[in-house]
């Protein structure tokens, strides 16, 4: 029987795409969806709705807050340190969100970053689901509250004996500052707020498996005492339209699994030396390269970015692009045959379903974690090695990481391939995804009787 399920995810495309991918699985069930959203903002989503009979989006206008440029509607529209403000104006929406709740009436509400809405819901008789858009594995490390920056560097205590997951000095002061970065207009800080949303929801909901991260769930449902529901890979759609006939005749010329694919996500911008030094360590590798890539910090573009002579250098066989690519596709297509990645759990997922080797460089937060569960743990792929304090990479740690998984006759290229063949064969099994999908549901059901 379906349900009536409300969304309301951080407003971040990201989460929105994430959040919007379940609806369409839960919808796919018969249930009804009702998906939040800032007015604006939903022209960009409609095209992923699925099923626009069981999907409708409802607008929720975000309060002033001062400081917040005016229309304001996601994190796209505002740089990093200004997301405080963003969560801020999400808060006051509560009001707001209350009386939609109760015309509503849905069983249960999916949200991640409002802390007050488990209570908000509890008071309306409405149960509550924290769907993380990250891995298990990184909500277990990384959200806890520390008195030092030093502590992050070391799992917490009861995390898996098993795991190869640590942070370096560097990074560990990145999560510190992120987690305990002050709360505009409240005495919280960031870690406390999520923390607080895992202890006062009804269940903890992840886009993955068991097979894959089977420890990390096991300490979430003690640390947290609640159930942890799995949406298994909840793999991207595959995409209607073909590769641009640019990229198709570009990577024509060259032989399979000959070509570096680097993508660094939608947000990530490199300093300038660092943006040199990645793409100096493409061109001494020798093979042909596509980057894309932001402009780095202090460029408006990246062709000035580029070092002294790359273009003529490197001619045909590499290309640095700017702009949004067809991931999806261009990771299909078989010329690629690396992949470097900032490790985002999107990017992660589309690559263990292809045939590139993964070449892992992460830059924060969850990233780090995905890149030392896939490096470490399951052993599909090698990071780049960075500083343990300054956290920078150079052109020749870039080189060897690639060569490493480029080259199949090594011991530890012939160790990723096995194991990236096994875990993508596991990720494309008939019937997966169904089974995770159906189990989810039948968790939900459990969850509101």
């Amino acid at each position: 029987m379906g349900k009536k399920i409300a969304m309301f995810p951080w407003f971040a495309m990201g989460h929105l795409t994430t959040f919007l991918h379940i609806s369409n699985k839960l919808a796919q069930k018969g249930h009804r969806i009702f998906f939040i959203l800032p007015p604006k903002t939903q022209s960009k989503l409609n095209q992923f709705n699925l099923h626009p009979d069981l999907i409708t989006f409802i607008p929720i206008t975000l309060p002033h807050v001062d400081g917040l440029p005016p229309g304001t509607e996601t994190t796209a529209d505002v740089i990093f340190p200004m997301y405080s403000l963003l969560r801020r104006a999400m808060d006051l929406t509560e009001p707001a969100l209350k009386a939609l709740l109760q015309d509503l009436q849905p069983h249960l509400v999916f949200f991640d970053f409002s802390h007050w809405l488990p209570a908000l819901a509890r008071s309306l008789g409405i149960k509550s689901l924290l769907y993380c858009i990250i891995s298990p594995a990184a909500v277990a490390y990384l959200f806890r509250d520390e008195p030092a920056a030093e502590d992050y560097m070391r799992p917490p205590p009861g995390f898996p004996p098993s795991s190869a997951i640590r942070l370096y000095a560097n990074e560990a002061r990145t999560v510190d500052a992120v987690n305990n970065m002050e709360e505009f207009g409240t005495p919280m800080k960031f870690v406390q707020r999520v923390i607080m949303a895992a202890e006062e929801c009804d269940a903890m909901g992840f886009k993955s498996c068991r097979e894959m991260e089977g420890p990390y769930l096991d300490f979430l449902e003690k640390r947290f005492k609640k159930p942890v529901l799995l949406a298994g890979p909840v793999l991207p759609e595959p995409p209607a339209s073909g590769l641009d006939e640019r990229w198709v005749k570009w990577l024509d010329q060259f032989g399979p699994k000959s070509v570096i694919y680097c993508a660094f996500g939608s947000e990530a911008r490199l300093k300038r030396e660092q943006f040199e030094e990645l793409l100096v360590g493409f061109e001494l590798t020798g093979h042909p390269f596509l980057a894309a890539l932001k402009a780095p910090m202090g460029a408006e573009t990246v062709e000035e970015a580029l070092p002294e002579g790359f273009r003529s250098r490197t001619g045909k066989r590499g290309v640095v692009e700017g702009g949004w690519v067809q991931q999806q596709l261009i990771l299909s297509h078989p010329a690629v045959g690396c992949f470097v990645t900032h490790c985002g759990w999107g990017s992660i997922s589309e690559a263990l379903i292809n045939e590139c080797e993964m070449v892992l460089m992460p830059h924060v937060g969850d990233q780090l974690i995905n890149a030392r569960l896939m490096g470490g743990d399951l052993r599909v792929g090698v990071e780049v090695h960075k500083g343990d304090e300054d956290g920078l990479f150079s052109r020749e740690g870039v080189v060897k990481a690639i060569n490493l998984v480029m080259d199949g006759e090594t011991q530890i290229g012939k160790e990723i391939r096995a194991n990236h063949r096994k875990w993508r064969d596991f990720m494309l099994r008939k019937g997966l995804e169904d089974s995770y999908i159906h189990e989810f549901d039948h968790k939900l059901h459990t969850l509101l009787h």
